[in-house]
């Protein structure tokens, strides 16, 4: 039998405090080899805190491993281009708020291209300048308020594609260059714009009310001296019954100038009231033609939400293609219609399943009976009515006044003598008696002289015998024929 091993002791090694200090100075990148803390700052990991210490000037060195550096608090007013004359790779947070700061060089931001969180609140800022943050292409919360910014130039955000909050409040711009969130490339990632306490007059209502709702939650245009007018209350009308927070959390703030008036008044109470008398928008109404292709969109303020669907006007639910590929639903939430018919008018539904609450739109679709480029499949009621009358008005006046005569080739001689026209059976809605258009002798060479029969070989039940032919040089009159082509309308009947 093998001989038992003694058991294993653990041995306890004294650790003192020279030994602690050395093995933090190990793992902290404090140590000598990464550099020191600066002087009057607060270093923690890869913090470095010089708030409140009285600075008029960035330190120096600053060790390249910085995440966060926070300058707040101090006398630092110019920000120049060397003041990271060295490449800080880690640095994703400055905080230079409070500092009185008011020149900013377009070349500081060259050396910190990580920088996500930029803070230059609370300054004396007084422009934007061209491609200021252009250096800045992974920012993504940008802090401009409590400044005296008059000027921002459109270019002041460029290459910010990952931008998603914007804080511009309290400031003086009398213009902001909005086109930058029409456009929708500049600031794609963009979901809160803030410009309330500004010096905003006019906001252009139709294109923010196009912009997303996404968007739309987050655009606060509070305390500004807006011009009162329709389409703004609208816009704001439409936020408030969506639940946009920067309308529904700021409802008294959102203040306007009634023309030549010099008090502010709710945006919100403009409806129905005088001068203006505005009146509340619907939510969404698309108009189209028949055979066209539209596209519903589901415009939430739920941003990157796939849960969602569409009720159709006849409550059917649709969650793929349907139809014969006549209704599809796309990637992004929208819902498209082929070859719209008639029955496709009506108001469709989108529900969607947010993080916080469940949210459904309502899309109004009107379809207008006819092409938009083709002839129309359908007439008018009115307008037909009116081209058939038009065309009974034109046929009676070609039949009353371009009818041939048959004598046309005896112009310049006499028809046979007629009847006077006293007698009983001429006609009474005669206007004018007949005359001969001429002297000299008939155009026939027979003359029927029966008492009995009438012109065209007709019986004459009552008729008066033939007078015997008037000598003189005047035309002759003649026997109305009661059934004769003459028209009631017109003043100087057809003789046939």
């Amino acid at each position: 039998m093998p001989p038992s091993r003694p058991p294993c002791v653990a041995m306890r090694v004294p650790v003192g405090p020279l030994s602690l200090l050395l093995v933090l100075s190990l793992l902290s990148p404090w140590g000598s080899a990464g550099g020191s803390c600066p002087p009057r700052c607060v270093c923690a990991s890869n913090l470095l805190s010089c708030s409140q210490a009285n600075l008029s000037a960035v330190p120096a060195p600053l060790p390249r491993f910085t995440a966060v550096l926070d300058l707040s608090h101090n006398n630092v007013t110019r920000l120049r281009a060397d003041w990271a004359p060295a490449r800080l790779p880690h640095l994703h947070a400055l905080l230079l708020s409070h500092n009185g700061l008011a020149f900013v060089s377009t070349e500081a931001f060259t050396h910190v291209p990580r920088l996500r969180h930029l803070d230059l609140s609370s300054n004396r800022l007084r422009t934007l300048d061209e491609n200021l943050f252009s250096d800045l292409g992974e920012l993504e919360v940008l802090l401009l308020y409590n400044n005296e910014i008059t000027t921002v130039d459109r270019t002041a955000f460029e290459n910010l594609g990952r931008l998603r909050k914007l804080y511009l409040g309290q400031n003086r711009i009398a213009r902001f260059p909005l086109e930058l969130l029409r456009e929708g490339t500049r600031l794609p990632q963009l979901a809160l714009l803030d410009l309330s306490a500004n010096r905003l007059r006019a906001v252009p209502a139709g294109e923010l009310q196009a912009l997303p709702a996404w968007l739309r939650d987050r655009l606060y245009l509070h305390n500004n001296p807006l011009a009162c007018d329709c389409p703004l209350f609208q816009l704001l009308d439409r936020g408030r019954r969506r639940h946009l927070s920067a309308v529904e959390d700021f409802q008294d703030e959102l203040r306007c100038f009634l023309p030549g008036g010099s008090a502010l008044i709710k945006i919100l109470d403009l409806a129905g009231k005088q001068p203006l008398n505005c009146s509340k928008a619907r939510e969404a109404v698309l108009e189209a033609h028949l055979g066209d292709t539209v596209t519903l969109g589901c415009d939430s303020r739920w941003q990157g939400v796939r849960s969602r669907h569409w009720v159709t006007p006849g409550g059917e639910r649709v969650l793929g293609d349907g139809g014969n590929g006549s209704v599809v639903l796309l990637a992004n939430g929208s819902l498209q219609l082929r070859a719209l018919r008639p029955e496709d008018a009506g108001t469709y539904s989108c529900w969607v399943a947010g993080p916080l609450l469940n949210e459904t739109l309502y899309v109004e679709l009107l379809v207008h009976n006819f092409t938009l480029h083709g002839p129309h499949d359908t007439l008018n009621t009115a307008y037909t009515t009116l081209v058939g009358c038009i065309l009974s008005v034109v046929l009676v006046l070609i039949y009353l006044y371009l009818t041939p005569c048959r004598c046309c080739c005896c112009r310049g001689t006499e028809k046979p003598p007629a009847p006077r026209d006293d007698s009983i059976n001429s006609s009474v809605l005669s206007t004018t008696p007949n005359h001969a258009g001429g002297t000299g002798e008939p155009c026939g060479s027979h003359i029927a002289s029966s008492a009995g029969t009438g012109q065209n070989g007709r019986f004459k039940g009552g008729g008066t015998p033939p007078l015997p032919t008037r000598q003189g040089p005047k035309a002759q009159r003649k026997v109305s024929d009661p059934e004769s082509v003459s028209s009631v309308f017109s003043d100087t009947p057809i003789v046939v």
